[in-house]
Order: structure tokens, then C-alpha cells, then sequence
């Protein structure tokens, strides 16, 4: 008879030789300059990756409140699998606990929109073979980092061509007394102006023709009349996005499920954007 012990390990040493034929997990730590600190992101690359190799397309995947970098990977490790199978590298972030993925005005120790926008993409572009163009370039996430994604992603069109929203909290004014927003930004009774600034379906204006979105939401989840609103400003507003509502909550089991697809239009929106091998080395040369 096994004891459970012994086969908890045996069954964890065959999980990891299992997910290893998929995929290769680093843990890039970067120093940010702007907030005195270093910080961990897990980089996902396919299995047949190699720093030598073409330049793959890369996505920015982010956490929610409360979780950090490893959320992603711990948490839905399919996107091992999908790393792999779609061949484009995955980055995680850490964001901060409750960061909302912009740079607060009033706590100079939470400006993650400078770390992920210039000082998190530098790294990346210089320690792997990721292009630099932003029709090969996407980012994600869920709750908070939902909000982050759109957030950065409106606001640095150079370098995101395409950016999604799952379970996404896309108005932070509905919510002002929760996961220390107000910490970011003040109480909404004193500073609603920046409150107003900083949440992203009032940002809309911002977004260009050519930038790609895409936005799920459970049924279940508390931010979905949020983000039933926010399809109908962008139809409003004649901005082209795909938008997903279907049952579920504001959990991992909604979350796991939706990577799949979401990861899923990324990829197309890659190999659409691709330029061709050929007129890539003439551009390089």
C-alpha cells in the first residue's frame, strides 16, 4: 500500500515532467527604477523556444486584487499548455496587492503603470526573443487586472495593438470603499476627479482604430452590469470589440475557462498582424 505522502510526491514529480514537455517557467526579476524595488514575473515560453529563435509574439497577463505573480501559473497552469500550443510567450507581472495597475498620485511606492509600461517591456525586450511591434504584442487580465489591462492598454497604443478584459473591474467608481482604491487615489468624496480620470470606461475617447479588445463576464460576477455597461459605451461610441457574457462568478473556475478563448483571439490577432520572414529581415537590415 502507498502512503498518501509517497504519493502525493510520486504524483507531483510525474506533474512536473508532464507540464514540462509543454513549456518553460522562469522567474524574471526586474528592478524598478521609479518604485526603488525589485520585482518578480513569471515569463512563460513555448517548449521549442530558444534566445536565438524568431522573435515570438508575447502577452501580458495580469493578476487580480490580492494575488501576485504566481496566480496565473499556480492557479490555471493551462496556460503552460496554451504557451505552447499557440507559440507565443505569456508574462506574468507582479502588480502589488492592490495597485489597480496605475501610478498612484498620492503613494509614490504603487506607480505600476510606469513598471509594467516602460520598465517591465524594456526587460522582456531585452532578455528574450519577443518582437517589438505592437501588432505582436496583447495584454490580459482578470478583476483588477482587467481594469490594468484596458487601463494600460488605452494608454500606450505604441505598444499594445490588442488588450482584453476578464471579469474586469472597468469602473472603480462603483466600488469606493473596496481593495484599497482610495488608498490609490483618495476618497472619491474628496477627489472624484481623479477617480472620474482614472477608471476606464470614461477612457474611451483614448482608444484608436487599430487597437483590438475583447471583454467576458460571468453573469454571476458583481462586476457585470459594470461591464455590460461598457459594451454598450463602446457600441456607442462605434469602437469595435468582441464581448462575451456567459453564466459564472468571480472565480477561477470562470477564469480558467476563459483564458482559453481569450488566448485563443490573441493568437489569431497575432498571425493576423504577422509580417511575412522575408520583408522582417529587409526591415531589420
Amino acid at each position: 500500500m502507498i502512503s498518501n505522502k509517497k504519493f502525493t510526491a510520486s504524483y507531483l514529480i510525474f506533474l512536473s515532467s508532464f507540464w514540462m514537455t509543454f513549456s518553460q517557467v522562469d522567474t524574471l526579476n526586474v528592478y524598478s527604477q521609479v518604485m526603488q524595488k525589485t520585482i518578480p514575473n513569471i515569463v512563460v515560453t513555448p517548449e521549442n523556444y530558444s534566445s536565438t529563435d524568431e522573435k515570438r509574439p508575447v502577452l501580458f497577463l495580469l493578476h487580480g486584487a490580492g494575488g501576485d505573480f504566481s496566480d496565473w501559473i499556480n492557479k490555471a497552469p493551462i496556460i503552460r499548455q496554451l504557451s505552447n500550443d499557440l507559440d507565443f510567450i505569456i508574462v506574468c507581472p507582479d502588480g502589488g496587492d492592490t495597485s489597480w495597475y496605475f501610478d498612484s498620485p498620492i503613494d509614490h511606492n504603487m506607480q505600476y503603470e510606469t513598471y509594467i509600461a516602460e520598465e517591465l517591456v524594456d526587460a522582456i525586450d531585452k532578455n528574450y526573443s519577443v518582437s517589438s511591434e505592437k501588432e505582436q504584442r496583447a495584454i490580459t487580465g482578470l478583476s483588477m487586472g482587467g481594469h490594468g489591462a484596458l487601463y494600460l492598454a488605452f494608454r500606450h497604443q505604441d505598444i499594445w495593438g490588442a488588450a482584453g478584459s476578464m471579469s474586469g473591474g472597468v469602473d472603480i467608481r462603483s466600488f469606493p470603499d473596496n481593495w484599497n482604491i482610495a488608498k490609490r487615489l483618495g476618497p472619491i468624496s474628496e477627489n472624484k476627479s481623479l477617480w472620474d480620470k482614472n477608471t476606464v470606461i470614461n477612457m474611451l475617447k483614448l482608444i484608436g482604430e487599430d487597437l483590438s479588445l475583447i471583454l467576458d463576464c460571468g453573469y454571476e460576477d458583481f462586476f457585470f452590469n459594470d461591464n455590460k455597461r461598457m459594451h454598450e459605451e463602446l457600441l456607442k461610441n462605434g469602437i469595435g470589440h468582441v464581448y462575451i457574457e456567459r453564466p459564472g462568478a468571480h472565480n477561477w473556475d470562470y477564469w480558467r475557462n476563459s483564458i482559453k478563448y481569450q488566448l485563443l483571439y490573441f493568437r489569431d490577432f497575432f498571425e493576423r498582424n504577422k509580417i511575412p520572414k522575408l520583408q522582417e529581415t529587409l526591415i531589420n537590415k
